[in-house]
Order: C-alpha cells, then structure tokens, then sequence
C-alpha cells in the first residue's frame, strides 16, 4: 500500500502550540483528534503521528560540504510552516483523500496531503523480484557470496 504525508499548515507570524490555546478547546480537540487516529488505527490506515515545535526552534543542518554548518532556524522563511503530520496508508489517492477531510474536519484547519515517493524496482524478470523476493518466487535458493547482509 501507499503511504501518504498528511501535512498540518500554521501561520509562521503567530507560532501557535497548544499551550497557547483555551483549555476547553484544546480538550474538545484532543478528543476529536484522538477519535480520528483511532478509526486510522483500526482501520489499520495508521502509520505514525506528530505535532512539531514551532520553527523559531529549529536547527537547521548543512554537511554537503567538508564540516557541517547549523545554523539557529528554520532552512526557509515562510509564511506558514509545517505544524504536524501523519503519516498514513492507503489502497489509492481517492481513499487518502477521504481519511484528509476527516483530519480536516477534526482540526478545523486545512490538511494537505501527498504520497510518499517509493524506490522503484530494478527492471529484472519475474516481475521485479530480486535477492529473496526472487528465491520466494521461483524456490530457488540464492547464493550469497562475501560478508554478511542485514535485512531490516
């Protein structure tokens, strides 16, 4: 299945976090929230979750020359950052889509949603398979010369 980044936009001027919001509508919204990632969870579309510190906190890290560079902030100056996310999955784009205006919905807020890109498959026979994917295939047992490899 696909796995789709569900993003949560906030306004950079304000960095908003939840300690800054009334204690009875961040309660309503816990539990609005919690009642969507437990129809992901058993719907088993659930993947991860989080909710980010305003980018004022960031650290931004460059190591594409000889040392690292980090520098206090965020790598870009926008008017909206990303406040938190989901990562799910879903059969097509039609059925993420849906799960995104539920997350809409719950938050009160807009919700952009992509897919996750995927590695793509080597062109090789028997329909991409390779290593033990192939040996699972065809039976055969491949032979693995040189040191050790850890699958994950």
């Amino acid at each position: 299945m696909t796995k789709y980044f569900l993003s949560l936009p906030h306004d950079a001027a304000e960095e908003p976090t939840m300690a800054d919001m009334d204690p009875a509508e961040l309660q309503k919204l816990i539990a609005e929230v919690g009642a969507f990632n437990t129809a992901l969870e058993e719907a088993g579309a659930f993947v991860t979750a989080g909710g980010l510190q305003p980018p004022s906190t960031a650290t931004t890290v460059d190591y594409s020359g000889d040392s690292p560079v980090l520098t206090p902030g965020p790598f870009v100056e926008a008017k909206e950052y990303l406040g938190g996310f989901w990562i799910i999955e879903a059969e097509n784009d039609d059925v993420a889509i849906e799960w995104t205006k539920q997350a809409s919905r719950a938050l009160r807020s807009r919700v952009e949603v992509r897919a996750l890109q995927e590695e793509p498959l080597p062109e090789t026979p028997c329909g991409g398979r390779t290593g033990i994917g192939l040996a699972l295939h065809t039976g055969i047992q491949p032979v693995i010369a040189g040191p050790p490899v850890h699958l994950r």
